[in-house]
């Protein structure tokens, strides 16, 4: 009896590791947990806030006063009172600018290497280095 060298159920598992590998990818985003940024797209146009978490997988980003949903929360127990609350939901990291600490201004940045290795993110404008707050 002949052995099959193609199964079709290897050639299924082959495409489906493959699209995992590409929606596994992280985006690269150039903002981190604790800075400022502004937003330049959407109804919140304009406002500025704290990034409260980071979302590498999907390069969305939630923004602390920005893009305010209502959620709904069920009562699980007798003595429990449901509610509406309101909540940030994540926006995508395109639609902000990050805001430069020294000047006030929204700025794109560029990124350095130092020569001990290390990445610093360079306003474009000012040329001035933006520190991470981690």
């Amino acid at each position: 009896m002949r052995i099959l060298k193609f199964r079709k159920r290897d050639r299924a598992r082959a495409v489906n590791q493959q699209r995992h590998e590409v929606n596994a990818q992280r985006v690269k985003l150039r903002v981190t947990k604790g800075d400022t940024v502004r937003i330049m797209r959407g109804d919140d146009r304009g406002k500025e806030g704290k990034v409260l978490r980071v979302f590498p997988k999907t390069g969305r980003i939630t923004v602390d006063g920005v893009n305010i949903v209502t959620k709904h929360k069920k009562a699980r127990r007798a003595e429990e009172q449901s509610e509406k609350m309101q909540m940030p939901a994540p926006i995508h990291a395109s639609n902000v600018m990050l805001v430069d600490p020294k000047s006030g201004n929204a700025t794109r940045i560029r990124m350095r290497i130092d020569e001990d290795g290390t990445k610093e993110r360079i306003s474009v404008k000012s040329g001035d280095a933006i520190p991470r707050t981690r």
